[in-house]
């Protein structure tokens, strides 16, 4: 036997071979003669067996003595196991203790949402917030993926922002020494600069929306992955999104079979999701609602209901294009043929998850450009280095924006954002 621990992940390569690994205790039960330790490391689970007759009396002591979440260093032989969960389990044959845990928190009976978010330090090892937080790791891998293998080039924007464009009403505000600061509702500004330096880029960083909701799509800090491609019309940029979006569900069905069948998710909804996704229009969207008995006026923009609605239509996301000008925001480009809309789509998930992408063709008339500024009150001060993109080289340019939380919980079909990150954020909770 090596010295170096063996990961739980990596047992399936060491059958019938003695090992050694670092555990907490999951859970327990006994049958007399042979306990049956439930063993987590953090990489999975294994059933370690301990058989009296088999083990010292200090073994079979120390088996007994371990409680839920103490922590151990276990030796054993691997044996495949086609009745265990991960088709291997592990004759104990040594236990040494590091510390027995007293009074864990969080026991295997029901606690109120409240309580568990209090304790989120512990909660998260349970499998269920494990299987959550590995799938969201697979995410985060497939978008990096995604953009590296079609010459992406990742790029950071600032956290720290002089204003925004956007209106400052929504965001949480500090002092940057003697001048006012935000803390960022987008990168996506500073990522047009850098895709006219370097064509295609994609950032991949914390937002923050000092928005006082308290719905189960938003938390005030979360993550977003926001490309943005010189040269790419609207169009094109619709093609680039629903081939990532698939890629990334394939390539979590691809890895995380196992955390989907421990969230209980009904993978063939998600076997589904294949580029092309359908297209309507806003127009098409609102004759819908309007149709189905939802009061809705031309010019509305849509709540979460009217997106649960059309969503339901389809099994696949669904891109509403083409909304009014007067409800986007002032970078988007108008419609060369209608400019009461611009060249803009949301994408919808399906199953009630409402919209996981926004993205358009950003204006590139440096004339426009200032219009819009001046109808929009925004400060040409602050922002002159934006008008400058449009002043030295301008070309046509689109991009988007996904926002990670939410797709995280539409692909493992969670009821709220609050679990699809380690230590949410939210409204009334900046504790642990």
């Amino acid at each position: 036997m090596s010295s170096h621990l063996t990961m739980i992940r990596e047992v399936e390569k060491h059958a019938n071979e003695t090992v050694k690994m670092g555990c907490w205790l999951h859970n327990k039960r006994s049958s007399g003669k042979i306990q049956f330790l439930q063993l987590r490391d953090g990489s999975g689970y294994i059933q370690g067996v301990v058989v009296k007759s088999e083990v010292s009396t200090e073994v079979w002591e120390a088996a007994v003595k371990l409680t839920q979440e103490s922590s151990l260093y276990v030796t054993g032989t691997v044996r495949e196991d086609t009745r265990s969960k991960g088709g291997y389990e592990l004759n104990v044959t040594g236990i040494e203790i590091i510390q027995i845990t007293e009074e864990y928190p969080i026991t295997p009976k029901e606690h109120g949402v409240d309580y568990l978010m209090d304790h989120r330090h512990l909660w998260i090892r349970a499998p269920r917030q494990r299987a959550i937080l590995v799938v969201r790791a697979q995410i985060i891998r497939a978008i990096q993926q995604f953009f590296d293998e079609r010459g992406f080039q990742l790029v950071d924007p600032p956290i720290l922002t002089p204003s925004s464009c956007e209106g400052t009403t929504n965001l949480f505000a500090t002092k940057y020494f003697d001048q006012d600061a935000y803390l960022t509702q987008s990168g996506q500004l500073y990522m047009e600069a850098a895709a006219m330096a370097l064509g295609r880029v994609y950032s991949f960083g914390p937002t923050f929306r000092a928005e006082k909701s308290k719905t189960r799509r938003h938390l005030i800090e979360f993550w977003m992955i926001e490309p943005e491609m010189a040269f790419v019309t609207h169009e094109e940029s619709l093609v680039i999104q629903e081939q990532f979006v698939s890629h990334i569900v394939q390539s979590v069905l691809h890895n995380c079979r196992k955390e989907l069948e421990v969230l209980e998710r009904d993978v063939t909804k998600l076997e589904s999701i294949t580029a092309p996704f359908p297209r309507i229009s806003y127009d098409e969207a609102a004759q819908f609602l309007q149709a189905n008995g939802h009061e809705f006026a031309w010019g509305e923009d849509f709540g979460a209901p009217h997106e649960t609605a059309i969503a339901a239509s389809y099994d696949k996301p669904v891109f509403i294009t083409n909304y009014p000008t007067e409800i986007k925001a002032f970078y988007m480009k108008p419609d060369p043929n209608r400019a009461e809309v611009v060249l803009c789509a949301d994408m919808i998930a399906p199953e009630g998850y409402g919209e996981i992408i926004g993205g358009s063709q950003r204006i590139d008339d440096p004339e426009l450009m200032e219009q819009r500024f001046a109808e929009h009150e925004l400060s040409k001060e602050a922002y002159q280095w934006y008008l400058d993109l449009r002043k030295y080289g301008t070309v046509p340019h689109s991009g988007f924006g996904l926002g990670l939380e939410r797709t995280v919980a539409w692909i493992c079909g969670l009821d709220h954002v609050r679990e699809t990150i380690a230590f949410p954020r939210l409204l009334y909770r900046l504790y642990p």
